[in-house]
């Protein structure tokens, strides 16, 4: 098992920035593949950023190119999204994720943590 905990949500006029961290526990936490995922009520999860295992490759989706960064400390057995230039349309409950599987650009994550509420203002 592997416990996830988000933190850094909150609210935010749009242009401005935030720092999402997200805390493992349990397992190995550099063996596992993380990612950030976004929902908001009634819209499908989206896979907004992901990292492999060593933080040597990166995924982020189209929409946040260039203004989002994922990032990993692997001694600190923690996972960063640092988000900029924040949009209204950012708005969501951002949750960070855990997967073992080699290919980490999937929604199928194994572990889940309870999710932290970004609000953008416009």
């Amino acid at each position: 098992q592997v416990q996830l905990v988000e933190s850094g949500g909150g609210l935010v006029q749009a242009g401005g920035s935030l720092r999402l961290s997200c805390a493992a526990s349990g397992r190995t936490f550099s063996n596992y593949a993380m990612g950030w995922f976004r929902q908001d009520p009634g819209k499908e999860r989206e896979l907004v950023a992901a990292i492999s295992w060593n933080g040597a490759s990166t995924y982020s989706v189209d929409s946040v190119k260039g203004r989002f960064t994922i990032s990993r400390d692997n001694a600190k057995n923690s996972v960063y999204l640092e988000m900029s230039r924040l949009k209204p349309e950012d708005t969501a409950r951002y949750y960070c994720a855990a997967t073992r599987k080699t290919n980490y650009i999937t929604k199928n994550y194994d572990y889940w943590g309870q999710g932290t509420q970004v609000t953008v203002s416009s």
